[in-house]
């Protein structure tokens, strides 16, 4: 018997029973033959910063944080990434040797690797950019895409002034435009992004012309619930490339995985089919 103590990480969120990463996590440690456990905790607001530094007392070796508590999460760390502080949250704690909090937002990291591991020629500074929806998740799209060398974002929200935060959060290197302009502003997109609840079903669909979208576009729907969305019926029906929203759940979970366990996971078709159950 080795005597050698499990390594633990923990998903920590309010309600936290449908988070997917418990399944995904521990999927990757039977994959790399470690002896460990990823575990989901309901916390509740009042208790975040007590639970952090109670699992790192007890020798976890970090966490994921989702909702509502991500830019809580940024507070409460000694020390964070750049990605992080320009989206103003986060969703990847790990906890040092030196027994310090390291806080990352990895959303952004799996936006980008979701699309590149599936066309690999695929340049997000090339062309305009369309994001829609001004929330949390938006934020780590337009980071991300300003990170890599995109010098048109376009932010569409149903609510302007949350849109015109953003911009002013990014020095006004994005662009804002009236929600009332999508099929105007979708025609001269080269890449169309839903951060956004809209499309899970037809009552919330997206009110978008299908034929308003260029050919040469490339779609990615953040939404993964169902994994295939309005946005996502036009890009197939219209033969455009696209990407679904649980690619991006799967590459976001890599650099905290590799932080807590010490090894690269693989992302499988076994696993995929495992999430989607």
């Amino acid at each position: 018997m080795s005597n050698k103590k499990p390594l633990l990480a923990a998903v920590l969120g309010n309600p936290i029973s449908h988070s997917k990463s418990p399944r995904m996590h521990n999927y990757w440690l039977k994959q790399n033959k470690i002896e460990g456990y990823y575990i989901p905790i309901k916390v509740e607001d009042n208790k975040l910063e007590e639970t952090i530094y109670s699992l790192k007392d007890m020798g976890f070796s970090g966490a994921n944080v989702t909702i509502p508590h991500k830019v809580k999460a940024l507070d409460i760390a000694h020390q964070s990434s750049k990605r992080a502080q320009d989206i103003g949250a986060a969703n990847t704690l790990t906890f040092t040797e030196a027994g310090s909090i390291y806080a990352d937002n990895t959303d952004g990291y799996g936006f980008i690797n979701n699309i590149k591991s599936k066309y690999t020629d695929w340049i997000p500074g090339r062309g305009s950019s369309l994001v829609l929806g001004a929330g949390g998740a938006s934020r780590a799209v337009v980071a991300a895409l300003l990170e890599q060398g995109s010098s048109d974002v376009i932010v569409l929200n149903r609510t302007i002034e949350r849109a015109q935060e953003l911009r002013d959060k990014y020095d006004k290197r994005v662009r804002v435009e009236k929600w009332s302009s999508l099929n105007e502003i979708v025609a001269t997109c080269n890449n169309i992004i839903n951060t956004t609840s809209l499309g899970m079903n037809d009552e919330t669909a997206i009110n978008i012309n299908p034929e308003a979208i260029s050919e040469k576009a490339l779609i990615s729907d953040l939404v993964y619930t169902p994994l295939e969305t309005n946005l996502l019926k036009i890009a197939k029906n219209r033969k455009i490339r696209f990407v679904d929203g649980l690619g991006m759940l799967i590459h976001q979970g890599v650099p905290g995985f590799e932080a807590w366990f010490g090894k690269t996971p693989l992302i499988t078709e076994d696993l995929r089919e495992l999430l989607l159950q």
